[in-house]
Formats: C-alpha cells, structure tokens, sequence
C-alpha cells in the first residue's frame, strides 16, 4: 500500500521532534559500512563470570515467572547494602528502593510520576537522549543549562543554573559522571545544586549509573549525600555499566518512600517488574563482585589514555574525562566545524562511526564542534579505529 504524503502523522505532537535516536542511527551505519563503532556506549566484553553464571542458574532453577513488582527482594536488599557500605545512605528494601527496567525506565517513571504537564525540568547540556523524551512524554518543558569546557574540564555557570530557575521549575536532572562529557562534578558543584534544590523546593532526580567508573582518582558523590538532600532525591543507577551486562537492562532507584511510591504507581502501568534471573545475577554481583568492578575501572582508564592518545595523534583536540565511557574531542584543529556531518562521513572517510554531541543540545550550535568516541572496547578494536582515523590529518 502507498503511503499519502497528505496522510496526518499519527503521532502525539509533543513526540514529533523525536525520531530514530542517534545511536540507532550511527550503529546502523557501522553494519552497514563495516566500520568499527566507537559510537554507541557498550562494552565487548562479558562481565564476571560468576555473576553470569548465576543468571544461569537462576534460569534452570525456575525463576522464570512474574517477580514482585517492587523487585526481587535479594535485590533490593543488595542495593541497600551497597548504598549503605559505599556512601553512608540508609534505605529500607521495603519501601525505599524499586527496581527498574535499567537506568532509562528509572528516569522516565520518576519524571512521568513527579512532573505536571507545563513543568520545567532543569537538565545539564549535552544531556542523554532519553531525557528530553521523557520530560515530553510528560507534558513538562525541558530547561537546558549548558556545560562548557573550563580548564579542560566541563562545567556549569553557577549564575546561569539560578536564571534557569522559575516558578514553574519541578526538578532538577543530575547526571554525574556525565554522559556525554565525561565530566565528574565536584562537592563545590554538587553543594551549589543542593543549595539552589532546597531554596527553591526542587526535587533532584540523579542519574549515577557510571558511579563506579570514574578515574584519576575523581571521586563519586552522590548529591543525596549532602546535608538536606536525601528527602528530595530520586537516586538512580543500574548494573548494566558497573558490571558491563548493558542488555540485561536492571536499574533501581533509591528515595524516601514516598517519591518511591510515585514512582512505582508510574512503573507498574510501563513494565510491572523486570527479569527474575538478571536480578537474582545482579544481587550477586553487588555482594560478591566489587573487586571485578574495581579491576574494570583500573582497564576503562587504560583504555581512555590509549584512545586519548590516538586521537591526539590523528588530529583530534581532546577533553579528559574523569568517567563514563567516552572522550570528547573538539574537531576544529582538523578543518571541520559541523560534528553531525563528520559523523556521518566518518564511515566512508576512515571506517569509523562516532556520535555527534551536537545532538545532546537544546542549542546544537554550542555543542557543534565535539564528536563523541567510546573507549568501553577491546584494546586492538581502539588501536585499530585510530590508525583509521588518522586519514583525517593528512
């Protein structure tokens, strides 16, 4: 059947402006091409095999049906230990931690439960994809406050944070490390959040799932940490990049009750509950796969100095990040001004597809000149994309 070119677009206006998400996009061009993807943010590599193995044992053992709604209590149990061991956070497993459909369903039910449509939703630019989705699948507004390299870190003004601010504003998106720029903030930027948070009444919803990826020694504080934060934070992360199993998709959030209560009332009319047996693997993980996590994060920072130097190498001016997966790279030293069209060239130019940072702005021209590459692969996959890449200097 031919399609009318006058047919109306059966889609919701408020999701007109999202069409096949970049990743989808630039993922597909590697098969296509065959090109080496150092776009999207997932790992080559399997995670421990103990916790593997305890999926599978899960599965052949029966844990194959509906698990409760809230998650299996193995598993929010493990995550309050976690929370409690790591960073001196107490929340009771029966009614301040819900498990998720990972870190995405996480965001989207908190943000879906807590915003009124005509909200403003504040969030740091370049900001995850999925942000701006979910604030308009809620009718709420997003409110872009950029990070700008100072000092060859990425940072905020805390001036502009504070204009950002009106009365319409519900809450605050906090992603730290941050994806896509690597940077780790700081307990002066965090106190500056927190600070503007309580004046104002604002909830923060917190996207940490890179916590236990960071380097250089960078530290992860967790903005429920700070002092009047815990009673007005919806922190989220997930087993997918800690243990480097991001299909398994196996998220939580942490809050009062409350806000869990909301969130849950959301979550259960999206997914109900998430796989029994990732959880049951992922229970193990936390309690009995910490070193494996700590021997990944020494890796990701080799990996991150191989890639840095490569791109160097082939031309590239590049930010450091303290954590994530990526490395941002400003492209003007190599004549190009536009990330959206490089990245698209990429392909045919070097073999290589990367992600266009532009694409995370509400303003793309501020973000136009940095393209994204992710180190989360093995070392000859690396060693391999910038001896391609280096055709782009010559």
């Amino acid at each position: 059947m031919s399609t009318d070119s006058a047919t109306p677009n059966p889609l919701v206006a408020r999701m007109r402006g999202f069409g096949t998400t970049i990743f989808a996009e630039m993922s597909a061009l590697a098969v296509q091409t065959g090109a080496i993807n150092l776009g999207q943010g997932f790992p080559d590599t399997d995670g421990p095999a103990s916790m593997l193995a305890r999926a599978a044992e899960a599965i052949a053992s029966g844990a194959n049906q509906y698990p409760p709604g809230p998650g299996v209590p193995e598993l929010r149990q493990a995550v309050s230990d976690h929370r409690r061991d790591h960073y001196g956070l107490a929340y009771d497993p029966g009614g301040e931690i819900l498990v998720t459909v990972g870190a995405t369903e996480a965001i989207a039910a908190s943000v879906l439960a807590l915003c009124e449509p005509g909200d403003e939703v504040i969030a740091f630019e370049p900001y995850y994809d999925s942000y701006a989705a979910s604030i308009a699948l809620a009718g709420a507004r997003l409110v872009a406050v950029t990070l700008r390299p100072v000092e060859g870190r990425f940072t905020f003004d805390p001036a502009e944070l504070r204009a950002a601010i009106t009365p319409r504003t519900r809450a605050i998106l906090v992603n730290s490390p941050h994806n896509p720029t690597g940077t780790v903030f700081t307990r002066d930027e965090l106190t500056e959040i927190a600070g503007l948070c309580q004046e104002f009444g604002l909830t923060a919803i917190t996207d940490e799932v890179y916590e236990h990826l960071t380097f250089d020694g960078a530290e992860h504080i967790p903005l429920a940490t700070l002092p009047g934060m815990r009673e007005r934070t919806v922190m989220i992360s997930s087993a997918g990049k800690t243990f480097s199993v991001t299909g398994w998709k196996t998220g939580w959030i942490c809050a009062p009750a409350p806000l869990v209560r909301a969130v849950q009332t959301v979550k259960q009319f999206l997914t109900f509950t998430s796989s029994a047996p990732w959880q049951l693997a992922v229970a193990h993980g936390l309690r009995h796969e910490l070193d494996w996590v700590a021997g990944l994060r020494a890796e990701l920072e080799g990996k991150r100095d191989r890639l840095m130097e490569g791109l160097r190498a082939a031309g590239f001016e590049v930010l450091k990040p303290l954590g994530t997966y990526f490395v941002q790279t400003d492209i003007r030293p190599l004549g190009h001004t536009d990330g959206l069209k490089l990245t698209r060239d990429l392909p045919a130019l070097a073999g290589v597809v990367a992600i266009p940072t532009q694409v995370f702005y509400d303003h793309p021209e501020r973000g136009s000149h940095f393209v994204r590459f992710a180190f989360c692969k093995k070392d000859e996959v690396i060693d391999e994309a910038v001896a391609r890449l280096k055709v782009l200097g010559r």
